[in-house]
């Protein structure tokens, strides 16, 4: 945890050394652009892994209770 604050800290100290604002990217129309591709990629991501982790965890169950003494 140590390791990604220090790591932001680091990325927000060189965008300010190299004078780019975030405020300015996360503002601007292609940024605003950008960030609600990336995140509409996300929650897909997020959505195909739950549902395989979903999908899992019910066969694991079927086939646990399938094998338990009745």
């Amino acid at each position: 945890m140590l390791k990604l604050i220090f790591w932001i800290v680091v990325g927000i100290l060189a965008l300010s050394f190299f004078g780019i604002s975030l405020r300015g990217i996360i503002e601007s129309p292609a940024g605003q652009e950008n960030f609600g591709f990336s995140w509409t990629l996300v929650v897909m991501g997020w959505n195909f892994v739950s549902g395989v982790l979903t999908d899992l965890l019910e066969w694991l169950q079927g086939l646990v209770g399938a094998n338990s003494p009745a």
